[in-house]
């Protein structure tokens, strides 16, 4: 081995600089210019190595030296500036930046900066995909360029250019701060020169976007605990005052109270007054001074805070009311409102949210027993729907006795057809608890104590929707249930064809005229005569006179009292004293077009089954 050799392995062993090694490799090349080459390229390849291994080593330590840095600050917005201010030191570029996610918008906004001075670019926000950031934010892999604005692997939009341009921002490098798959960010080294980031740049800049990442999301947790812990030091006090009032709840359930009691007992404990709509906004219970509502309006229901209590399920307050969804098993069942008092508390908030919970169980435990007594109100009235019109079966009188009802007593039924189906309509249209009501084959039927058949139906078609104009209710009757309603339920479903055809909204036979004749089936013509004429014959048979022979006269003359008294051979006044008997009979209108066309209808009828 040569001298020149020899020397060059000791300038390596003296750790000497790369150019002081080279300038002994060139002389020894010149010396034995085949073994020179070689040596001198190996010379200069350990001394590349043992640089590498060198920078290496010195980044670890920095890197280490930031983790002691970032672990030592509590507070989140104090770990990103030491992070920004430690990535522009390590890399030595002119700008560093940190952009953190926003998961609401979608985007990535900047956050911290060192050496920055454009106030535009301090405030910049990064569409996803958009620019280099957005590149990275939408991808999670690191991207660098030397020259960013004449770069067209990026989408540039004119907002992120002019921000970059009043920066003076050239070469940019952007890796993602990601934590157990969660994306956190993107850390920036960026120079105002341009400048080819190196791989080595790249991953030490990853290396730091990662120890920032869990520096980051382990001081938010910590400052989310400090704060969930002073909350609960707080909420102390408020914890026992919901646990006494949660208390105060079932002791009212268990002593029998209803909603109307749970209000009463959480307008004491807040001092405040309350009110319970249900399901379909409808005030079922209140206490205190609560405004005041009308039959068709309630104000509560239409409340801000009910609104936003409905939409998030949870307890709410705007406009000086507060609100809680009342719910059990996934199904809401109404609302609690409440005001007349401050702002509430932590501890009053659990309160209202105990009082809607018990509220839900009590109201719960009523609709299941409703719905179980319907269930058998339901089969009780298939079973007579089903039963020819006959003889009395004492089985279903006493299947209706234990529900209360009286089913052998006059009862009207009504078929309501295009009306909206529930426990609520049951309730409404079942006479107060008196009668029966369900779904029969897509209609709702119902069986009502009375004898009117068109006040019933007048009655049901209010409380089942005043303003639907698809309603449409048929009654017939009376009968006595429980000698089957097979006959009555078709009946009273052909009155129901025939008003809805003629446009009327609710009625019976009767109020049908002779349009009862056409859809009943047979034709019930006795009934008929009866319902227009029964009261002049009735009169007639006491009475021995002949005011439907009046009438008979009348009409055929043209509806003249005069000519009516030729023909009859009577004065007139005779005939002005008969009609104002039947006016007294049938009614004042009994002349109007309509009538006085089914009092002829009737007198023609009559007498061909006279003869």
């Amino acid at each position: 081995m040569s001298r020149t050799a020899l020397e060059l392995l000791r300038l390596l062993a003296q750790d000497a600089p790369a150019e002081r090694i080279d300038e002994q490799a060139r002389v020894l090349a010149e010396a034995d210019p085949q073994s020179g080459a070689v040596a001198r390229e190996l010379a200069l390849r350990v001394r590349s190595g043992i640089d590498a291994h060198r920078r290496r080593e010195a980044e670890l330590s920095a890197l280490v030296d930031i983790a002691r840095d970032l672990a030592s600050r509590p507070d989140p917005g104090g770990v990103l500036d030491a992070i920004v201010r430690r990535a522009r030191s390590l890399l030595g570029t002119d700008v560093a930046y940190l952009t953190l996610a926003d998961a609401e918008h979608g985007d990535t906004f900047m956050r911290a900066t060192a050496g920055s001075v454009s106030a535009r670019f301090q405030a910049l926000r990064l569409p996803q995909g958009a620019g280099l950031g957005g590149l990275v934010a939408q991808t999670r892999r690191p991207y660098w360029t030397a020259d960013y604005p004449g770069d067209d692997r990026y989408a540039h939009t004119t907002e992120i250019d002019a921000a970059v341009d009043e920066e003076g921002l050239v070469a940019i490098c952007g890796t993602p701060l990601v934590v157990d798959g969660e994306f956190v960010g993107v850390l920036f080294a960026a120079n105002r020169t341009r400048r080819p980031f190196t791989r080595g740049e790249v991953a030490l800049l990853g290396s730091l976007s990662a120890l920032a990442a869990v520096s980051l999301v382990q001081s938010r947790r910590a400052a989310e605990t400090a704060q969930a812990l002073a909350a609960l030091s707080s909420a102390h006090a408020g914890i026992e005052q919901a646990a006494a009032a949660h208390d105060r709840f079932a002791g009212v359930v268990l002593s029998g109270g209803g909603v109307d009691d749970i209000a009463a007992a959480l307008g004491e404990i807040l001092g405040c007054w309350v009110a319970v709509l249900d399901v379909d906004d409808q005030r079922i219970a209140s206490y205190g001074p609560a405004p005041d509502a009308s039959p068709d309006h309630d104000p509560l229901a239409t409340a801000e805070a009910v609104r936003r209590s409905a939409a998030s399920g949870r307890l709410a307050e705007a406009d000086g009311l507060s609100a809680a969804v009342v719910s059990a098993a996934g199904q809401r069942l109404g609302t609690l409102v409440l005001g007349g008092c401050p702002p509430l508390d932590s501890g009053q908030g659990r309160t209202v949210e105990r009082a809607a919970m018990v509220t839900a169980l009590v109201l719960l435990f009523r609709l299941r027993a409703a719905e179980s007594d319907q269930r058998v109100r339901t089969d009780l009235l298939s079973d007579l729907l089903a039963r020819p019109d006959g003889t009395v079966d004492t089985t279903l009188v006493e299947r209706g006795r234990l529900l209360g009802l009286r089913l052998h007593t006059p009862h009207i039924l009504a078929v309501c057809r295009g009306a909206r189906l529930g426990m609520h309509l049951a309730a409404a249209t079942a006479g107060d608890g008196r009668g029966l009501a369900g779904d029969h084959h897509g209609e709702v039927v119902a069986v009502v104590p009375g004898q009117d058949p068109s006040a019933v139906a007048a009655v049901l078609a209010r409380r089942l929707g005043a303003d639907d104009a698809k309603l449409t209710v048929g009654a017939t009757g009376p009968v006595v249930p429980a000698a089957g309603l097979h006959d009555t339920h078709a009946e009273a479903r052909r009155v129901t064809d025939a008003l809805a055809a003629i446009g009327m909204r609710a009625g019976s036979a009767r109020d049908l005229g002779f349009a009862g004749l056409v859809t009943s089936a047979p034709a019930d013509v006795d009934r008929y005569l009866d319902r227009v004429l029964g009261a002049v014959a009735k009169y007639d048979d006491r009475r021995g006179s002949d005011l439907l022979g009046t009438l008979e006269a009348f009409f055929a003359v043209g509806s003249s009292p005069r000519r009516a008294a030729g023909l009859l051979h009577v004065h007139v006044n005779t005939v002005a004293q008969r009609l104002e008997r039947v006016a007294s009979l049938l009614g004042e209108d009994w002349q109007c077009p309509d009538r006085a066309l089914e009092i002829q209808l009737a007198l023609r009828l009559r007498k061909l089954r006279g003869s």
